[in-house]
């Protein structure tokens, strides 16, 4: 990453008061020690992942707590970790458990749509844990958000290998989300950042999720927000479609900041898009004065730091180094 030298606007002033957050959004109990974390996979299967499941276990047990698998965590129906029921089935019955403090996807892929409607929410309201991953598991954390509740965005269950430099990183803000501890961030300034300061609930996730959310009562509202988003494996031009469709749904009109995780793997495509994805990004939202943070290390690179969705944050994007705070 490198210096930053503000590219659209050059926006200093500060937005804390700016479109302030009305949503009422529930925190959860901490873990402590003697706890059960479930892990359960609602979306793809684990085809030859045990042993990431095993090591999965291990750090969990490492840190005092339980551990249990869903039934159907290693089911195979093709590309799904068994059919929608089975699935949903071992999602519902973590809900319901009175003893699981938390549910920990053990993968994403595609498939967490396709059980959205088959869950009942009604035990959890009562008695909310929290529920962890990424990528395809932004289907559960909007909705889980729309109920008042927040959830984690971070890594999952086969996110964990022996070989893997920045684990004890992504682990750490981990267990601090899960344990109590407050999180704070300092992230290299970018030079495509829009700087500001911003405070409001982070919400979001993976942009085609966010996107295939549009149009049903699983899509967010963003009023008074810090919006962040990463995604994987797509062309410029699609990025930008989603982005344009976020936009015309009203995403960006009252939000107070972005915060752009990794955007990996960008497929190249026959017909050159012309700028960087960044820049893609700030033409999106040029309209609006509010900061916005490229590269922050959340999504689908080595490091996947840790989000708890719906928390209220204080976002400082400078010139050389930007802050995430979450408040307690």
């Amino acid at each position: 990453m490198v210096n930053v030298s503000c590219k659209s606007k050059q926006q200093t002033h500060s937005n804390f008061t700016k479109n302030e957050t009305t949503q009422i959004i529930k925190k959860l109990p901490y873990l402590k020690k003697g706890d059960t974390v479930v892990i359960i996979s609602p979306a793809g299967n684990l085809f030859n992942k045990k042993a990431e499941i095993q090591q999965a276990k291990k750090l969990l047990n490492g840190w005092g707590l339980n551990v249990v698998l869903g039934k159907n965590i290693f089911t195979q129906n093709n590309q799904f970790a068994g059919t929608d029921n089975e699935r949903a089935s071992d999602f519902q019955k973590a809900l319901d458990n009175p003893n699981i403090k938390a549910i920990w996807c053990a993968r994403g892929g595609y498939g967490s749509v396709r059980i959205l409607d088959k869950l009942d929410y009604s035990t959890f309201i009562k008695h909310p844990k929290w529920v962890i991953g990424y990528s395809d598991i932004t289907a559960f954390h909007n909705q889980i958000h729309n109920l008042g509740f927040e959830t984690i965005h971070a890594m999952m269950g086969i996110s964990l290998n022996e070989n893997c430099e920045f684990l004890e990183e992504n682990a750490t803000s981990l267990k601090k989300s899960l344990f109590g501890n407050q999180l704070y961030y300092t992230i290299k300034s970018s030079d495509y950042n829009k700087l500001g300061e911003a405070t409001g609930q982070i919400v979001g996730g993976n942009l085609t999720l966010l996107h295939t959310m549009l149009g049903s009562k699983t899509s967010i509202k963003t009023d008074g927000k810090i919006l962040f988003f990463e995604e994987i494996g797509e062309y410029a031009y699609h990025i930008d479609r989603m982005l344009q469709s976020l936009k015309r749904a009203g995403y960006f009109e009252n939000c107070n900041g972005i915060i752009v995780g990794d955007i990996s793997n960008v497929k190249k495509n026959s017909t050159h898009w012309g700028t960087t994805i960044e820049q893609l990004i700030l033409d999106v939202v040029k309209d609006y004065d509010f900061p916005v943070l490229f590269n922050f290390p959340a999504g689908h690179e080595d490091i996947n730091l840790a989000l708890i969705l719906g928390r209220t944050i204080e976002l400082k994007v400078n010139k050389d180094n930007s802050t995430v705070l979450f408040k307690k």
